[in-house]
């Protein structure tokens, strides 16, 4: 987790990756850390935007994938994906 990418009222405790979040958490996109810039853009057009509402939907019988809600529409992603997106908890 990188402290220096919190920015506002949401305070570093309450950053974690997307991986990390709970089945009854809820968060908020903050930031994409990648340093593969077709990674960063593939998942900003599908809809992991700073400010977007994300929340568990589903997780596979072994932990991976997990599905997410984004902007209303499931999501699957892989484990090593979702710990490159950092979200704050809502």
């Amino acid at each position: 987790m990188r402290a220096d990418v919190s920015k506002g009222s949401g305070g570093v405790d309450n950053l974690l990756t997307l991986a990390d979040l709970g089945p009854e958490q809820a968060g908020v996109v903050v930031s994409i850390e990648s340093p593969d810039p077709v990674f960063k853009r593939r998942m900003m057009s599908l809809g992991m935007v700073r400010d977007a509402d994300v929340r568990i939907d589903r997780t596979a019988p072994l932990g991976d994938p997990r599905t997410y809600i984004v902007k209303g529409y499931p999501l699957g992603l892989r484990g090593k994906e979702a710990r490159a997106i950092l979200v704050r908890l809502k």
